[in-house]
Parts: C-alpha cells; structure tokens; sequence
C-alpha cells in the first residue's frame, strides 16, 4: 500500500484546476450566450485543436494534423450556413479525405484511427452548436450540457479524494475511484435538475435522470480517452490548459454527454426541457 497523502498533497492542484477552468468558463460562457456564428468558431476551434490532439497521440511523428485540424472544424463553421445534412456531408468527406491520405502512403491503420477520431471529435462539436442554434431552450440546454460535465468533474474530483476506495479501471487510470463516479453522477444529478427548475421551471426529475445519464457517460468518456492514452504511451494529450491537460483531456467527457444530449434531443424532436 502507497503512504497516506496529506490533504494538502490531495489537493495540490486544485488552485491551477480552478483558476484556468474560470478563465475557461469565462470566455466561453461569453460567446455561449451570443450563439450564431461567434458560438460556432469557439466551438470549430475547440473541435480543430482536439482533433490535431488526436492525430498526435494516434500517429506521432506521421503529420497530418493540419488536415484532421480542418476536417473536423470546417463543418461547425458551416452548421449556421448549411442545412445540417450538407454539413455531415462536409464531415464524412473531410474524414475520408484524412484517412485517404494515409492510406495513400500504405499506412492503413493511422487511417483508421483518423477517420474515427475526426468523425467523433466533428460530430460531437457539430451537436453542441446544433443544440444551441434549436429552440426553444437552445441557450439552457448548452449550458446545462457544460454545467453537467462541471458538476461532474467537481463531483469526482472532491469524492475521489476525500473518499477514495477502490479504482474504477487500474489497468487504465491510476487515480479514477467508484467513489469520485459516484460523487460525479449524484453532484450532476441534483445540480442539473436544479438548474431545469430554475430556468425553465419544467421537469425536475426527468432532467435529472438524463443528467445522471450525460454524467455517467461524461466520465466513461474520459476513461476512452486515458485507454486511449495508455495504448498509444502519452501521458498528456497536450498542456492547453494549466492543470487540465491538452484539449481532449479537457473536453473528452463533454463531447459524451453533448452526445447525449443530442440523441436525446433529436431523437424526440424537443429539448431536454420538455417532455
């Protein structure tokens, strides 16, 4: 068994944590709330360097980062313009354009890891900027898709180490506990229903369990990415962000729940709100 740690060894980055996710939360909050087109290039750009994220960890030393980069950020920037199905057309072939050019080269597996990472990183960002363009409730429901992914960062990161107890997955992440998936999910579940009652006054509980659910899966996300990380042998995705990591660190569970939020949203043909 490890030495017992000190609170204050617990929680030695929790000021770096804090202050860049306020300046993150800042400037983000800022052009959430503008939406259109000013949303959509925050959203493009954030997609760009998680995409160019990925092709690093996936395919270090081959380049191509640039081409993923825009694969995946050329049809956020077109959600506002196009219909949307122009849009996932612009995605699927930006993609295959990536993918083909490491298959040009005979270098099928990158390919593969390409055309997936830009496929998912695109799409997921294009459902985040669809989501706040739908009404009504395009406003609340992107806040609500960031305030559940904070919650349940917040969450898990004060049980897992106030509680600690038994690691989720060893093999894959040394510091993730039951504890802090639960802290996570039951902080997500009470704060986003909260947030529902207090904005839209509309179904508590509902959007509680779908909150629940977007945390659950925020946190799975975030476990993908640290296997990811492991098969590939990086430690960070990148240093976008002090005490947070690259971008796919950061935003690998909000691309979970935006997800989510999206099926759940458009599968129904109302907002989260309503039901």
């Amino acid at each position: 068994m490890g030495e017992a740690r000190t609170p204050a060894q617990r929680f030695a980055d929790l000021r770096t944590r804090t202050l860049s996710g306020i300046a993150v939360a800042a400037g983000a909050f800022g052009l959430l709330w503008v939406g259109g087109l000013p949303f959509a290039c925050l959203v493009a750009a954030l997609a760009a360097v998680t995409a160019w994220e990925f092709r690093a960890i996936t395919a270090a030393g081959l380049g191509g980062g640039w081409l993923a980069a825009v694969a995946a950020a050329l049809p956020v920037l077109a959600l506002p313009l196009l219909p949307q199905a122009a849009a996932l057309g612009l995605l699927a072939a930006g993609a295959a354009l990536a993918a083909g050019s490491d298959l040009l080269a005979r270098r099928p597996a990158p390919a593969a890891w390409i055309a997936g990472g830009v496929g998912l990183v695109g799409l997921a960002a294009m459902a985040l900027v669809a989501l706040r363009l739908a009404e009504p409730y395009g406003l609340e429901t992107a806040f609500w898709i960031a305030l559940v992914v904070v919650l349940t960062d917040i969450g898990g990161y004060f049980a897992g180490r106030l509680i600690g107890g038994p690691l989720l997955w060893p093999t894959v992440s040394p510091k993730k506990t039951w504890a802090g998936l639960g802290g996570g999910v039951a902080l997500a579940f009470f704060g986003g229903g909260l947030f529902s009652w207090a904005t839209t006054g509309t179904y508590f509980y509902e959007v509680c369990t779908v909150s629940a659910i977007a945390a659950l899966l925020a946190q799975g996300g975030d476990l993908a990415e640290s296997a990811l990380k492991r098969r590939f042998g990086v430690k960070d995705a990148g240093r976008l962000i002090p005490g947070h990591g690259g971008a796919l660190d950061r935003f690998d569970g909000l691309m979970a729940a935006t997800l989510v939020a999206a099926a759940v949203t458009f599968w129904r043909g109302k907002a989260v709100f309503i039901w």
